[in-house]
């Protein structure tokens, strides 16, 4: 079993199945063009679960964040799209992966769009997908076809920081339940971006602003409403779950989602309508939109111990994000059809040795792909018999 990944060479790599269930959705193959410190590269794993190992800065979450823009959004590091091309390259970056997923082989692209393409020089950059060979007009079609879920060492914080990165990872936890919540969430955000721009230029119809407020409330009830069902079931999933993390309880703060629980959405739809009506002045003068979906809070909450997770140690916080991650990921099974890909960055790090195991049973229990990353070799002895290994370093990926 040998090759040298970082190629444009089709060195297939003979699959081993992990110990726990056999794999339903996983990447098979995965290809970078011009993408951070890949100038070409292809990795074939099969049906196997993939362990990344070699020194900081070597390029491994690069790799994982290649596999993350093969789902909807910004990808695990949230970058700019022109800042994840290579330095000094010409060409925009491209990631494509074959897939084997519940309903066959499927072909997965995402790239940056060239600037030759975009309207005007202006324009935003923009990421373009592509689906068995056909361009899509946009990357949240993947959402139907596989999920994909990540913990990285930025999440650590978590709990301690903003709302923002807490709605995040609710909205990704909602879109393995309901795949259409993605399209949701930006097409509100795409409608409330538009009201804000014509109320700070002043001079716009107000029948117009009208028609926007009631598209928004519209899409933000759908959202607000997916957002409690998912957490119902996740918030159970968890209380019934034997794993060896901490059980966390989840609680959404946020008023359309407040307004849901005791009141049918027409009404709830009517009322934030009304209430964007009455803000308009304030948001005009602010530039932002003052209420909404967009505000919404995750609440956290360590169960066994009673206790708020922004006041638990880094060590348990840590704890309560592998678990929520885990009971996600087995009632995704139940959901979607399929566990998701998981890309667990640096994770092992943080564990002690019966963490370690213990996750990685859970993780071969759940039938997941996962891709792990880690500087150290010994952290990972348990996944010899359960996974591909591979050596990222001076910028080769290659196969041990």
């Amino acid at each position: 079993m040998s090759s040298v990944a970082h190629s444009d060479n089709d060195n297939d790599i003979k699959s081993a199945l992990p110990s726990g269930k056999a794999l339903v959705l996983y990447v098979e193959r995965i290809m970078l063009k011009n993408f951070r410190s890949y100038g070409a590269a292809a990795v074939d794993v099969g049906a196997n679960s993939v362990v990344l190992t070699g020194p900081n800065g070597a390029g491994k979450t690069n790799l994982l964040e290649a596999i993350s823009f093969l789902s909807p959004g910004r990808g695990l590091r949230r970058a700019k799209l022109s800042e994840v091309t290579m330095l000094n390259s010409d060409a925009p970056w491209a990631v494509s992966g074959r897939l084997m997923t519940p309903d066959g082989e499927r072909q997965l692209g995402s790239g940056l769009l060239p600037r030759s393409e975009l309207s005007s020089a202006t324009s935003p950059d923009r990421r373009v997908g592509r689906l068995d060979g056909e361009t899509i007009s946009s990357p949240a079609a993947f959402g139907d076809i596989l999920q994909v879920a990540w913990l990285t060492p930025q999440m650590d914080r978590l709990f301690i920081e903003g709302p923002s990165g807490r709605r995040r990872l609710l909205d990704r936890l909602v879109a393995a339940y309901h795949p259409s919540h993605t399209r949701e969430v930006n097409a509100y955000e795409k409608v409330m971006r538009e009201r804000a721009r014509l109320l700070v230029d002043g001079n716009a119809d107000m029948v117009w602003i009208s028609t926007l407020e009631s598209r928004m409330a519209e899409h933000g009830v759908a959202v607000a409403a997916a957002r409690l069902d998912a957490l119902e079931k996740l918030s159970q999933a968890m209380m019934e779950s034997q794993s060896a993390f901490p059980r966390a309880s989840l609680a959404l703060d946020g008023n359309l989602e407040d307004g849901l629980v005791s009141r049918p959405a027409v009404d709830v739809e009517s009322e934030f309508c009304a209430e964007l009506a009455e803000c308009r002045r304030l948001d005009a003068k602010s530039g932002r939109t003052s209420i909404g979906p967009h505000k919404t809070d995750l609440k956290v909450r360590h169960v066994d111990k009673d206790m708020p997770a922004e006041l638990c140690s880094t060590g348990e916080q840590k704890a309560l994000l592998i678990g929520i991650t885990l009971a996600s990921a087995r009632l995704s099974a139940s959901q979607f059809g399929a566990p998701p890909i998981l890309l667990l960055d640096e994770v092992a790090a943080h564990l002690d040795e019966n963490r370690r195991g213990s996750l990685f049973d859970e993780l071969g229990e759940i039938g997941s792909q996962v891709w792990l990353t880690g500087t150290d070799d010994s952290l990972f002895e348990e996944m010899k018999n359960r996974a591909v290994f591979f050596r990222v370093k001076d910028g080769k990926i290659e196969a041990e």
